[in-house]
């Protein structure tokens, strides 16, 4: 029994929960042709015209691969235990597939020691986007051949990384790179293909997860933990009556056209060994060809599932079982990427994702882009950032409290950097970095958000649903 004077107890996150930030080898490394690193599709895309934002590109970008040690004490100075980034194909395995580059083995290498001796745990994706060129000249994800340049890809770094190495992710938003970068066109490599074409890549890049899941299995020197991260764009209940809560959960999954974009095409192969079969009505003759044995090869089991969530969209239960779109306020909060702030999605994503998989779940990424520069004090001053991530965190809180197995979250992004198509419009860090000179800069989100982790969530407001979504 307590008494009366005894102290509130406001419980946080859990004791062994990952803390961290997220970075991608193209968007932060530089060095495009330093150490042998081969050239990427990313490379490619950027010498094109108009294709990236002022023909911006990511050759030197924030010069990670030559100021990693300085990127590391930062990482100890904001107090992160877990750093979530990826390791460049084309920098290991300049031509994709064949020789070993040691000098591009030899910078992660040194990169993990270096996290480990500041006791920040590596946690390594395989892929974020980058693609060897010299793969891309012989087909890139549509030929056949490309599930197993992946996998000898993945043995390499499992190999030289695992007996340190136990976090592994394999590919990121497999979604972006194959919907955007084979289907609309917007990013690498910039291909526009028919919805059969893109079933294949879809289906080789399935395959080359599951080869790579295997791979990581079967050859680590410890006992791996493995995810697949999506991006995520839930649905949340209008409000929280069943009949909307359902109508959410029920449209965070459901394909209504043949669409790349759907969680379940890609996550029910993985974790339950069959496309939906929404999915392949909707795909029709243009669904892609596929054995038992493949399905075998894509069903090996995961550790967890990684969400990428940014944003969200209200829905409410409709007339005959449809589902309707809530439009959010005119003129609601939004940030420079015009991603409306929706801070219950990380609530609802969470907790419909284990529901239906029943996996942990790490949020991979989850931030905000902003109007960020060096005041006149020679600090920066993000206030909407830290506001942005205490109510998406406070909904974090809320899905760990109601029992969803939340094992980490890691912000997007510790360094300002190379956006894509974007180019460096965008500015997602909790750093800033000043392109011209490689300078660094905690924001003042950094500061704040190394609070959040000594505390372990427990200096977030205590709000109802209502509250953290007041935003929107």
């Amino acid at each position: 029994m307590s008494s009366i004077s005894d102290p509130i107890v406001i419980p946080g996150f859990p004791d062994n929960f990952k803390w961290g930030a997220a970075t991608a080898a193209y968007q932060i490394e530089g060095g495009a042709s330093s150490g042998g690193r081969g050239p990427s599709v990313w490379d490619m895309l950027c010498r094109q015209p108009g294709r990236v934002f002022e023909g911006h590109s990511g050759e030197i970008t924030c010069d990670h691969f030559g100021r990693w040690k300085e990127d590391v004490a930062l990482m100890k100075e904001i107090g992160l235990n877990s750093y979530r980034f990826s390791v460049a194909w084309p920098r290991v395995i300049p031509d994709g597939d064949g020789a070993v580059n040691p000098g591009g083995l030899s910078f992660y290498d040194k990169l993990v020691d270096g996290l480990l001796e500041a006791g920040i745990e590596p946690c390594v994706t395989l892929f974020h986007w980058d693609f060897p060129y010299a793969l891309y000249l012989r087909g890139g994800w549509l030929n056949p051949g490309s599930p197993a340049w992946f996998a000898r890809y993945a043995r390499t770094v499992v190999d030289a990384l695992s007996d340190r190495v136990t976090s592994w992710m394999i590919f990121n938003e497999p979604q972006c790179f194959v919907g955007n970068g084979h289907q609309d066109g917007s990013h690498a490599p910039g291909d526009k293909l028919g919805w059969r074409e893109v079933g294949v890549v879809a289906h080789n890049v399935l395959l080359a997860h599951g080869r790579a899941c295997t791979v990581i299995r079967e050859h680590a020197k410890r006992r791996p933990t493995v995810g697949f991260v999506m991006a995520s764009w839930p649905r949340v209940p209008a409000d929280e009556s069943p009949a909307n809560v359902e109508a959410a959960r029920k449209e965070t999954f459901i394909m209504h056209a043949p669409s790349v974009w759907s969680s379940a095409w890609w996550l029910d192969p993985v974790v339950f060994g069959r496309y939906p079969e929404d999915g392949l009505r909707l795909y029709g003759a243009d669904a892609p060809a596929f054995t038992d044995a493949d399905m075998r090869e894509i069903n090996v089991p995961l550790d967890f599932i990684g969400l990428n969530i940014y944003s969200g969209g209200p829905v409410r239960a409709g007339e005959g079982g449809k589902t309707v779109a809530v439009p959010l306020p005119v003129g609601g909060p939004s940030t420079l990427f015009h991603w409306k702030l929706v801070p219950e999605s990380l609530y609802w994503g969470p907790k419909f994702f284990h529901e239906r998989y029943k996996l942990p779940i790490w949020i991979a990424e989850n931030g905000m882009s902003g109007h960020d520069w060096v005041s006149i004090d020679g600090r920066v001053h993000d206030p909407q950032r830290i506001d942005y991530l205490t109510r998406y965190l406070v909904e974090l809180r809320r899905a760990s409290r109601d029992g969803v197995p939340v094992g980490g979250y890691f912000v997007w992004s510790l360094l300002d950097n190379f956006e894509w198509a974007e180019g460096f419009k965008q500015r997602f860090g909790i750093v800033h970095v000043d392109y011209a000179t490689g300078r660094r800069t905690l924001k003042d989100s950094a500061s704040w958000y190394g609070r959040t982790i000594r505390a372990n969530g427990t200096n977030l407001p205590e709000l109802p649903p209502a509250e953290s979504a007041k935003a929107v």
